[in-house]
């Protein structure tokens, strides 16, 4: 998380933008980036100038040319104002641009429309002298910093979409376990948060795969997949992904959902995702199989249906749900829970609180984390009921002691339904027998058992004593002032 001196250092940052006219959050994050960017690739570049020194070879893949060192961030970043505002938009961008020119890649794809648009060689001097200072040797700093920046993004998109909390996504994550022979999607992939923290999981979890030239490419390469309908949240995210070691994503500009999206499917051995709630679409712009699965007009149902159809038998899915998809009483609500429940495996539902979306929305949401099997295979079901996430539930959402997350955790990975049987607890299993008496309910308050702690009461005539007692010393004092006033 970032706190102290670096939150002042962004703030500062963010700052400057706006009062150089740059006031909108998205083009600050965008125009922000294409700088991180730039630096990444010194950075990259000096550690395989460091390797070669120390091996006495060659440089393996260079990134710059011998003659193209005033590309590089530790040269231009001492220039003089004008001419690095002139160098950078005239050489350093474009040189940004056309990175994986000649290569079909999403990277290339969704750099080729971006535009460098800061105003000023003052603001940009200004920006580049302060992300200088912000120390980025730390992989999960520059996790932080670009969390921070993304949460400057505090209103929801068109069709209700938010920013998911990089420690929701953490959770998710290692619920799920990627591994380095996965397929990972997220059809509503916005920054590429889901994408990058499976990439920093399997980093740190499975380190072989960087020692393998098969695994490497299928990491760099083959693994991630991502769509949204949004062209600049591609463009983020594509940078974001490569910024975080990921050479090549497969990521698309296209909306998940559409007829012309059908051939997508049983694609993904897991899927990590959070869709836009509260969207609504014409039965015409969706592809037909998905109505097949679930005839409705809301995106939230919509999309699991798309997440039944993208994954290959066997995948995992763990995903971010409004409440009302867990209780909601329309045949298509239902229709999607029974389908999970009786055609697939659904493991289990983590109830999160309202301010976990804060400041965006008090929306309630839930996990969902299922299997798909086309043959069933529902036996008991996991629920935890979340109140705290290690951060307060209001607009502010500072850090606090209370945190189930970790919980969450040691419970996911040891489940077990013998000793996880007590309906009082945080954690416990329901049977599909008892979900299918309810209807398909998913809604964590149909089953847990709430303890109410008896308070006992004196007998009224104690407590009428009491009243008394305390009237007579009431008067008493009174009396007393008085006495003190004549």
């Amino acid at each position: 998380m970032v706190t102290g001196s670096l939150k002042s250092q962004i703030d500062a940052i963010w700052n400057d933008f706006a009062a150089g006219g740059v006031a909108n959050p998205l083009t600050v994050i965008e125009q922000f980036t294409y700088l991180l960017f730039a630096r990444r690739l010194d950075e990259i570049q000096e550690s395989k100038e460091k390797k070669a020194n120390l091996l006495g070879k060659p440089i393996e893949a260079p990134i710059f040319a011998k003659d193209q060192k005033h590309l590089r961030w530790s040269h231009f970043k001492n220039m003089e104002a004008e001419e690095m505002y002139i160098t950078f938009r005239d050489k350093v961008f474009p040189f940004i641009k056309n990175l994986h020119s000649g290569r079909e890649s999403s990277f290339a794809h969704f750099m080729k429309d971006a535009i460098f648009v800061i105003p000023t060689p003052n603001l940009l001097e200004k920006v580049v002298t302060k992300t200088s200072d912000i120390p980025m040797e730390d992989r999960d700093t520059k996790g932080d910093l670009y969390e921070y920046m993304l949460s400057h993004l505090t209103t929801a998109g068109r069709n209700g979409q938010f920013r998911t909390p990089r420690h929701i996504i953490k959770m998710m994550v290692e619920m799920v376990a990627p591994g380095p022979k996965d397929i990972i999607g997220d059809p509503a992939c916005g920054t590429c948060g889901f994408l990058v923290m499976a990439g920093e999981y399997l980093r740190d979890k499975h380190p072989e795969i960087f020692h393998d030239q098969k695994t490497l490419e299928h990491f760099n390469s083959g693994m991630f997949h991502g769509s949204d309908f949004d062209a600049t949240m591609c463009r983020i995210g594509a940078m974001n992904m490569v910024l975080h070691g990921v050479d090549d994503p497969d990521l698309k500009g296209d909306d998940s959902l559409n007829q012309d999206e059908a051939h997508l499917r049983e694609n993904y051995t897991l899927i990590l995702a959070n869709p836009p709630f509260k969207g609504s679409l014409n039965y015409d712009e969706v592809a037909k199989d998905l109505l097949d699965t679930c005839k409705t007009k809301k995106t939230e149902l919509l999309f699991l249906s798309l997440f039944l159809a993208q994954l290959k038998i066997g995948g995992r899915c763990a995903c971010i749900v409004p409440d009302g998809v867990l209780f909601g009483s329309s045949k298509a609500h239902k229709k999607i829970r029974e389908t999970i429940i009786e055609g697939h495996k659904l493991e289990g539902i983590v109830s999160m609180p309202s301010g976990v979306f804060r400041p965006y929305a008090g929306v309630s949401t839930a996990v969902m984390i299922f299997t798909k099997t086309n043959s069933g295979g529902t036996d008991k079901v996991w629920f935890y009921d979340m109140t705290a996430d290690g951060l307060s539930l209001d607009d502010k959402r500072d850090p606090v002691e209370e945190n189930d997350i970790p919980d969450i955790l040691e419970k996911w990975k040891t489940r077990d339904p013998r000793a996880q049987s007590d309906r009082k607890a945080k954690s416990f299993f329901v049977p599909v027998e008892e979900l299918r008496e309810n209807k398909y309910d998913l809604s964590i308050n149909r089953y847990k058992e709430i303890e109410y702690e008896e308070v006992k009461y004196d007998p009224p005539e104690v407590i009428l004593d009491q009243l008394e007692a305390l009237e007579s010393e009431i008067t008493a004092d009174l009396k007393e002032l008085r006495g003190m006033l004549g």
